[in-house]
């Protein structure tokens, strides 16, 4: 019997990010909760009084959904996927590609928004999911390459070369998904407009990626805790202690089900077509950029430990915290951890 279990990774963290906080009692944060991305956001400002900043906030969020978007027909990303032809997408939205394609050079494809075909092949996301058929995974696998994704201005165009027209009795394109970096970079476009407008202390989660604005209104740091994988939820294995950075986590206990006794999670490799396999059970990035945050923890977990490990030397300003399936806690040279499973920043 198949089961589909899928974590709300914001109310996970809001349930930690609060846990060791003793903000200043003066302070009246105002907040707002929503869902979009597939997931539930959450914004807490805590220096300001003017609730239009977040509603303009969301406003952000519900633009960048709109284009970004690879369930909502009418996206760029969309039609981008449907077109045989250029497509003349927002500026936005290129942006968004550009960077994307950026990390998917630098990770050799480890991390590769074309990987469309497979994550609409596996659908991890419906109510009933299955292991799909291993010719149709083969051939969804055989499409994935950044290098059919082009960019000119605005102009966007996928190589169809390669394609055929469906596998069986299942239709497979070629196409991106921008799952694995969107929310990173819209939390960095709403930090940055959160700073334009004055705001020296706020959260920012979206999902699995919490972004941190400045520190504390006692001038302390954040706690953000780490989901213990398959805990219950807001059950933290360790708390992050920083100010002013990004903290993003990709796990395999987000999205999931199971068949025949085997979990088949979302992160899926772009080199075998099936879910990554490995000795990781998550990974967390402590950025500056909620972007680079977004990329490097889907990248690193693909990667594997030591791979991820060798990767993390070729990048600066990275740290990292690694959880195994055994619930070992692993980090980079730039942390440290307390008796009490605090990490901060050496």
């Amino acid at each position: 019997m198949k089961k589909i279990i899928t974590i709300i990774l914001t109310l996970i963290i809001a349930a930690m990010l609060f846990v060791g906080c003793d903000f200043n009692k003066k302070s009246e944060p105002i907040a707002k909760t929503d869902f979009y991305f597939d997931t539930v956001i959450s914004i807490t400002v805590y220096d300001e009084e003017d609730a239009k900043i977040i509603d303009d906030c969301f406003d952000i969020c519900k633009t960048y959904e709109e284009l970004l978007s690879r369930t909502i027909e009418t996206s760029d990303v969309s039609r981008v996927n449907s077109s045989t032809e250029p497509v003349e997408v927002d500026e936005k939205t290129a942006e968004v590609i550009n960077a994307a394609l950026s990390y998917c050079e630098e990770s050799d494809g480890v991390f590769d928004i074309s990987i469309y075909p497979l994550t609409k092949l596996w659908n991890i996301t419906s109510e009933n999911p299955m292991v799909p058929e291993k010719n149709a995974v083969e051939y969804a696998k055989s499409l994935v390459d950044f290098n059919i994704v082009n960019v000119d201005g605005r102009k966007v165009s996928i190589d169809r070369t390669n394609e055929k027209s469906s596998v069986g009795d299942i239709n497979i394109a070629s196409g991106i998904d921008l799952g694995g970096i969107a929310k990173g970079f819209i939390a960095d476009k709403l930090k940055e407009y959160l700073l334009s407008k004055g705001v020296d202390s706020a959260i920012i989660a979206l999902g699995g990626n919490v972004l941190l604005v400045g520190e504390k209104p006692d001038g302390s740091d954040f706690n953000v805790g780490v989901q213990k994988p398959f805990g219950q939820s807001g059950e933290a294995i360790c708390y992050i202690k920083a100010k002013d950075k990004s903290i993003v986590t990709s796990g395999i206990y987000e999205r999931y089900f199971e068949e025949d006794g085997k979990l088949y999670h979302h992160i899926l490799d772009t080199k075998t077509g099936y879910p990554v396999d490995n000795e990781l059970a998550s990974v967390t990035i402590i950025s500056d950029s909620s972007t680079d945050g977004d990329a490097y923890s889907t990248t690193l977990l693909s990667m594997g430990l030591e791979k991820a490990k060798t990767f993390l030397k070729t990048l600066d300003g990275i740290e990292a915290v690694f959880i195994t399936k055994d619930g070992e806690i692993i980090l980079t040279d730039g942390l440290k951890i307390d008796s009490e499973n605090v990490i901060m920043i050496k």
